[in-house]
């Protein structure tokens, strides 16, 4: 199973890229500068612009870098020509309007005034319409007139009828694209700058498998600007869609009142790759409610933005999620990154000259653990090549123990800066280190085995579930029931005694005799005939073990009862206690890992004899789950931050669903509660 310790893997696949020779120069969009200035600046039209900046039709940013062809450089595609008619050879030139276009940005384009533009054309004063074809006043030989200065009045007054004019020309369009594509139950929409296949499912509130059934030609090619698909809905989503789309073209009337959360805020500066979506869902609000908060957001969201947010949010990303499988969902479109930092600590093993690598093999548990878990990411990436990923993955030795790594010198050497996750360091501290590193560039980096509290870097996650959220989820579990919950507790544990009834005062307690040992009539007094009993066991002594066992299997003739444990317990594993008698009592625990029976179970240990001889242990069923998990959340439409928020995922024998900590960071709460079955069988409680 070690012959492929010292080989690294990566899986490189090549894409290509194009560009278009056009001598070009690149301006960077100052304050307030529109594409129609920019257009006259360089003796160009605004059509040249678009054609090359596809995105600008909606609008341009401060700092958003343009390419401006030079004059006569760019050639205009049929249909736009098709838009645009010849000057006339008299006084006037004509136009005919497309989507966006404003009075005062026709005026501003030709030279001339909004109220010339008016008098030639009094029926624009209701506003325009898609193909119609204006007057577009001038001189004699049909050439524009210089634009004439306004004063700052005029100004004001001119941007806020242009934007008046925009909302209301997106939203004929909008009715246009309706009116002319709505048939037979269907939607057609129209691919515009920005669209994602995501974005697109969630506005018709359909999923992106059911657009891509709708839509074969997607599965494979990404979507086109301009492109038009068509949307299976029925007319009471249709009406639904129509809302929302008003919605967001009048933000301000569309919120409740109370969404705006009340109370305290607090200042959050946007992190790099952070989306409105993933802001919203981080803090608890709709995207709308954080829009309310933050006005400049509907400009977007930049990094380095300062906003104000809810100071509480201790509830933000525990929203329920399904349990979702990402291989039915995979994006191909942008090509990501993986890192695997894994503790093989080669110059260490190679240095030794007491002993052979086999010898080293025999007595160091952490190489084996490390390898065991290589061995099952290497069938994680084998999977992901074979799903056909559009995926790098780099794979380095971060020469770790426990007090010591060179994470320092391969962030300076391997430049992580350019990965999109990382999985490893293996020891807490050091994946905290890597965290604090990666932190200016908001590079997630995944704990994949440590179960230790950590620092809550922002861009830190712990993947093991610790052992204060086990019991956690136990008690969770016991308290949906409707039981009596009895708690045996050691008297030398007065934490766990404390902990329990600080959080839970309704379970009681059972009695001990002066010398210590359970008072087995004190523990019968406290069951239950009307409902199940659970029993929590708190103890690491394999006598009191054994007499709590007995009492109990004593009283089920008469009682439901079931055996419950908090943490794992070494003593249960002794020869002293018998395992049926934990069957009997179906013992109930909760657990990180399940047993996995399934066929997809049974083909993962298949496929990992075959290429490493055993079957595999829990260090490289983990290995396999983590590393997968990550490269199916690199592969999706969304963000890595969005699958995060939306989608628990479940592999082979790990469940992942990450949750955000009030104080940064993510915690997995993917834990299974388990029991013994009186078949000797564990299962998964229901």
């Amino acid at each position: 199973m070690k012959q492929f310790f010292i080989t690294f893997v990566s899986i490189i696949l090549l894409s290509i890229s194009a560009s278009a020779q056009v001598k070009t120069t690149k301006h960077t969009v100052g304050k307030g500068e529109t594409v129609t200035q920019i257009a006259q600046k360089y003796k160009v039209t605004p059509l040249d612009i678009y054609t090359l900046n596809p995105d600008a039709r909606n609008g341009v940013k401060e700092n958003t870098i343009l390419l401006i062809p030079g004059k006569g450089e760019v050639k205009v595609p049929a249909k736009e020509t098709a838009k645009v008619e010849k000057p006339a050879p008299k006084s006037a030139t004509t136009h005919v309007v497309v989507a966006k276009e404003t009075p005062y940005g026709l005026a501003k384009q030709y030279g001339i005034t909004l109220a010339d533009l008016e008098n030639a054309n009094p029926d624009i004063k209701n506003g325009l319409q898609i193909g119609q074809t204006l007057t577009i006043p001038g001189s004699k030989n049909g050439a524009k007139v210089a634009p004439k200065e306004l004063t700052k009045k005029e100004e004001r007054k001119a941007e806020k009828e242009e934007k008046r004019e925009e909302k209301k020309a997106e939203k004929e369009a909008k009715k246009e694209i309706k009116k002319e594509n709505k048939a037979d139950g269907n939607v057609v929409y129209e691919v515009v700058p920005k669209d994602t296949k995501y974005s697109i499912s969630r506005r018709y509130g359909i999923t992106v498998e059911e657009l891509e059934k709708t839509n074969p030609s997607i599965k494979k090619d990404s979507l086109k600007i301009g492109q038009k698909l068509v949307i299976k809905a029925n007319a009471e989503k249709i009406e639904t869609v129509a809302k929302t789309e008003t919605v967001q073209e009048t933000p301000k009337q569309e919120t409740p009142k109370q969404e705006t959360p009340k109370g305290d805020y607090a200042s959050y500066q946007v992190k790099p790759k952070e989306t409105l979506y993933s802001l919203s869902r981080q803090f608890g609000l709709s995207q709308n409610g954080l829009v309310e908060l933050n006005p400049e957001l509907e400009k977007g969201v930049r990094e380095g933005m300062v906003l104000k947010v809810p100071a509480n949010v201790e509830q933000a990303g525990v929203l329920p999620k399904n349990f979702k499988d990402l291989t039915k969902s995979i994006s191909k479109k942008d090509r990501k990154e993986l890192v695997l930092l894994l503790p093989f600590n080669v110059s260490k093993v190679t240095g030794d000259t007491t002993g052979t690598v086999q010898s080293r093999l025999k007595k160091d548990n952490f190489l084996n653990m490390t390898l065991d878990f290589y061995s099952g990411a290497l069938i994680a990436i084998d999977s992901a090549k074979t799903l056909g990923l559009n995926l790098d993955v780099k794979i380095f030795d971060s020469q770790e123990t426990k007090n010591s790594t060179s994470v320092s010198s391969a962030f300076a050497q391997s430049n992580l800066t350019k990965a999109d996750v990382v999985v490893g360091p293996f020891y807490q501290n050091n994946a905290e280190k890597t965290a604090e590193l990666l932190s200016k560039d908001n590079i997630p980096v995944i704990s994949p085995l440590s179960k230790d509290a950590s620092s809550l870097y922002s861009n830190l996650y712990q993947s093991m579930p610790t052992t204060e959220y086990l019991k956690k989820a136990m008690f969770d579990y016991l308290e949906q029931k409707t039981a009596n919950i009895i708690a045996v507790v050691d008297p030398k544990k007065g934490t766990s005694k404390k902990y329990i009834s600080e959080n839970h005062p309704k379970v009681r307690f059972a009695g001990f005799t002066e010398t210590g040992g359970l008072n087995v009539e004190s523990l019968k007094n406290l069951l239950s005939k009307t409902q199940m009993n659970y029993v929590i066991m708190e103890t690491a002594n394999t006598w009191m073990i054994k007499s709590t066992i007995t009492a109990l299997l004593a009283a089920k003739a008469d009682y439901q009862i079931q055996l419950v444990i908090l943490e794992p317990n070494d003593k249960l594993d002794s020869d002293e206690i018998l395992i049926s008698s934990l069957a009997k009592l179906n013992m109930l625990y909760a657990s990180v890992t399940r047993e996995n029976e399934t066929p997809e179970g049974a083909i993962f240990a298949k496929v990992y004899k075959k290429k490493n001889n055993i079957f595999p242990n829990q260090y490289a069923t983990r290995g396999f789950d983590v590393t997968f998990d990550a490269l199916l959340r690199l592969s999706q439409e969304k963000s890595f931050e969005e699958t995060i928020y939306d989608d628990a995922t479940e592999g082979v024998e790990n469940k992942f669903n990450y949750n955000k900590n009030p104080a940064g960071g993510y915690t997995n709460k993917g834990v299974y509660i388990l029991y013994y079955d009186e078949d000797l069988s564990v299962k998964v409680a229901q």
